[in-house]
C-alpha cells in the first residue's frame, strides 16, 4: 500500500491542485460574487443554504470560482471552506485524513445553520469533497442535518487513478507537488484509493442515507476516478449520470467539471428539480 501511495500521490495531487493554480484565487470568497455572504438568509424559493466542498489539493475559493457564483446568482445561500490543510501557510486543503476533514466540514455545517437559521443544508461536492458529502452523512452521522447532496465526481468506491502518474510534469506542477508532499504528505490519498480505509467506511452497507437525495454526476473522460462507474451509488432513490449522458461531445475532464457551464447547470436542476431547465451544452475543460 505505501509503495502505491508513492507511486500515485503525485499525480493525485497535481491534478487537484489544477483547480488552485490555474484559477489563481483569492485567500476569500469575492464579496460581490455572492459567496460566503454570512448575512445571507435563504429564501422560500431556496431555503437549504448550500455548502461547497472543494476537491483534494484544491481550497473553497479556487474550486467554487466559477460554479458559486453561478449558483448564488440563483438564489442560494452559498458557502465554501478550505479543509484538511496541513500548514495555514499553503492554501491547499483535504490532504490530511477524511476523517480529520469531515469533523471540520460538520462543524461548517453547523456554523451556517446557524447563522442562516436553516434546519437544512445542501451539500456539493467536487472530487475529495464528493466524498465527503456522502462520508460525513454516513460515517458521522448528520444526515438529518442534509437535504440533497450533489457529488461531482466522487470516489465513492476507491480509485485506482488510472493513467495520472506523469500529470505533475504534464502540468509543469511537479516542484510544488514536490514541495507538498514532502513536506506534509497526504493522507488522504492512502485512504481514498480501491481498498482504503475510508472507502471501506462508505462502502459498509448503504451508501445513502434515509431523508438525503442524492445526484452524482460523472464524465466518462474523467482521467482521475477511475474506473468512471466507481462514482456511482447504485441504490434506490440516487441519480446518477454522465455528463454525456446529456451532452455526448463535452469533454470535460475531472478538474474541470467544477468549470464546465454544462455541469453547472447539471447541478442546479438537481438542486431544484421542480424548476429544471433544459441544458445548453458546452465544452468543458479536459484537465
Amino acid at each position: 500500500m505505501r509503495n502505491l501511495f508513492r507511486r500515485i500521490a503525485p499525480a493525485v495531487v497535481a491534478a487537484a491542485l489544477v483547480a488552485t493554480v490555474v484559477t489563481a484565487p483569492a485567500a476569500t470568497a469575492v464579496p460581490s460574487s455572492g459567496v460566503d455572504n454570512w448575512s445571507c438568509k435563504p429564501s422560500t424559493a431556496h431555503p437549504d443554504p448550500l455548502v461547497l466542498l472543494h476537491g483534494l489539493g484544491g481550497n473553497g475559493p479556487g474550486n467554487y470560482s466559477y460554479l458559486g457564483p453561478f449558483l448564488a446568482a440563483k438564489g442560494y445561500c452559498a458557502f465554501t471552506l478550505t479543509y484538511g490543510q496541513a500548514t495555514p501557510a499553503i492554501p491547499v486543503g483535504g490532504t490530511v485524513s477524511i476523517s480529520q476533514s469531515s469533523a471540520e466540514i460538520q462543524a461548517f455545517v453547523q456554523r451556517v445553520r446557524q447563522a442562516t437559521g436553516a434546519a437544512k443544508v445542501d451539500l456539493v461536492g467536487h472530487s475529495e469533497g464528493a466524498f465527503q458529502s456522502i462520508y460525513g452523512p454516513k460515517v458521522r452521522g448528520y444526515a438529518g442535518q442534509v437535504g440533497k447532496v450533489v457529488a461531482l465526481a466522487p470516489p465513492t468506491h476507491g480509485t485506482t487513478f488510472g493513467g495520472l502518474v506523469s500529470v505533475g510534469d504534464y502540468l509543469g506542477l511537479g516542484p510544488l507537488v514536490d514541495q507538498v508532499l514532502n513536506q506534509f504528505g497526504c493522507q488522504a490519498c492512502d485512504e481514498l484509493i480501491v481498498g482504503g480505509s475510508a472507502v471501506a467506511q462508505v462502502i459498509n452497507g448503504p451508501i445513502a442515507q434515509p431523508g438525503v437525495k442524492y445526484t452524482v454526476i460523472a464524465s466518462r473522460f474523467d482521467a482521475l476516478v477511475t474506473p468512471h462507474e466507481t462514482s456511482f451509488i447504485r441504490e434506490p432513490g440516487v441519480r446518477n449520470e454522465y455528463v454525456q449522458d446529456s451532452c455526448p461531445l463535452d469533454p470535460v475532464g475531472h478538474v474541470g467539471l467544477a468549470f464546465d457551464p454544462t455541469v453547472a447547470q447539471l447541478v442546479a436542476n438537481a438542486l431544484d428539480p421542480a424548476h429544471a431547465l433544459p441544458v445548453v451544452c458546452a465544452f468543458g475543460p479536459p484537465l
